[in-house]
């Protein structure tokens, strides 16, 4: 019984209740001093998205998932939006449209952007070989104007799944 109560008790602990969680540094587009950090936390409601950033223009800012693992040549090289189910619509992070939008960031007037949101339909095993994206300008999470209207690509970071931790 003893054995059975010992075997059972690593059975239970050996299932990973903790939530995956990253760290991705970013950086102005072009520089290679880091603005701070967004951390990516899974949750039962989806990814907790929680900027820690400055250096900012205040105002919304378009802040995206795009597809390819690279910040080279002002973000271009990053490419266009992750969408893996080639919707090639934007509805948004709660729409059903690409995976590539998240909630707008807000950068409040001392530059600085501080405030968490949630983006419901991914995990950070999503994140893998992704570069987060800011915008210049806010996004309508729609496809008028082009790409929601975000603009130009201002800072960015490579995710790097080495950095993946357990909370």
């Amino acid at each position: 019984m003893k054995k059975y109560l010992i075997f059972l008790s690593t059975l239970i602990f050996s299932f990973n209740i903790y939530a995956a969680e990253i760290s991705v540094k970013i950086y102005k587009t072009g520089n290679d001093k880091p603005i701070g950090d967004i951390q990516f936390k899974d949750t039962k409601y989806g990814l907790l998205v929680t900027p820690d950033l400055s250096q900012l223009p205040p105002g919304l800012h378009g802040l995206h998932l795009h597809q390819n693992p690279s910040c080279a040549d002002k973000g271009q090289a990053a490419g266009g939006h992750f969408d893996p189910k080639k919707t090639n619509t934007h509805q948004g992070p709660y729409g059903k449209g690409h995976l590539g939008d998240l909630p707008v960031l807000y950068v409040n007037k001392e530059d600085k952007a501080d405030v968490p949101t949630l983006a419901p339909r991914l995990k950070v095993k999503d994140l893998k070989g992704l570069t987060v994206m800011i915008h210049a300008g806010g996004d309508n999470y729609s496809d008028t104007p082009k790409l929601g209207g975000g603009g130009d690509r201002i800072a960015c970071g490579v995710v790097k799944m080495s950095d993946n931790k357990k909370s």
